[in-house]
């Protein structure tokens, strides 16, 4: 079962695109759950339209920000697999299969890939200037640094992970800025992390991004690397808390 979770925020414009585009790769006993941020256009309308019963849809009673409501979704997530989502790109034709066949070939629990940009009209734009690279999967120290450095394009929307993994992402602090960059210190922490050189998304740039537009001064901005550095911390708690517990 595949789960992907989706966290909206006034998205109408573009998300009955995405939605489309996610709903003709999965099956009937897949999901998509939709935590929606207090949206005051007709977000809910759109999503409602659809009326497919593999559609969960979830409200938040105030609005908790694209981190903790992502968090919501992954928390409610019954997927062996689950997928992000951000509202407004598009998800290319294959994009389940070939993450998947990458997860299971690879045997680990995350997956990250690439993209390639789109305007607000759909139309192709330069590719990104930094991609991830199969040949870095294993350089754990290396793409936690870059993390640091902001050298690695970890983007939750091209992440898929296995579902006991969620084990080790919840709860995601409150201080956290990027789930996306949460997830990739976890994996590569973990050891469980694969960088799929395919693109696996056509990621929409537009004025009205919301989680892009909140990280990108992440690598600069001296606040942000303690909190990535605290992330670092709480997250090699985790994973050295089982070992213990075990050794018992």
């Amino acid at each position: 079962m595949i789960s992907v979770c989706l966290a909206s925020h006034n998205g109408a414009l573009y998300l009955a695109e995405q939605i489309a585009s996610i709903l003709e790769q999965l099956s009937l006993a897949d999901e998509l759950i939709i935590v929606d941020d207090c949206s005051t256009d007709n977000t809910l309308d759109v999503i409602q339209a659809f009326d497919d019963e593999r559609i969960q849809i979830y409200g938040n009673t105030s609005q908790l920000g694209h981190v903790k409501s992502f968090a919501k979704a992954i928390a409610r997530a019954k997927g062996d697999i689950v997928f992000l989502s951000d509202q407004d790109d598009i998800w290319p034709p294959g994009r389940v299969k070939t993450m998947v066949n990458a997860m299971n070939t690879q045997g680990v629990a995350v997956i990250a890939a690439n993209f390639h940009r789109i305007d607000k009209a759909g139309q192709t734009l330069a590719a990104p200037s930094v991609q991830l690279r199969s040949a870095d999967s294993t350089k754990y120290l290396t793409n936690i640094l870059g993390i640091f450095l902001g050298r690695r394009p970890y983007y939750g929307c091209t992440m898929a992970f296995r579902g006991h993994f969620r084990d080790q992402l919840l709860p995601i602090p409150g201080f956290v800025e990027s789930h996306d960059l949460w997830i990739a210190l976890a994996a590569n922490l973990e050891s469980e992390i694969h960088h799929l050189e395919d693109s696996v998304l056509q990621k929409r740039t537009h004025a009205n991004n919301v989680s892009s537009r909140q990280r990108r001064a992440l690598p600069i901005v001296f606040i942000s690397r303690l909190r990535l550095l605290a992330s670092v911390v709480i997250l090699l708690w985790r994973a050295w808390q089982p070992k213990k517990d075990n050794g018992k």
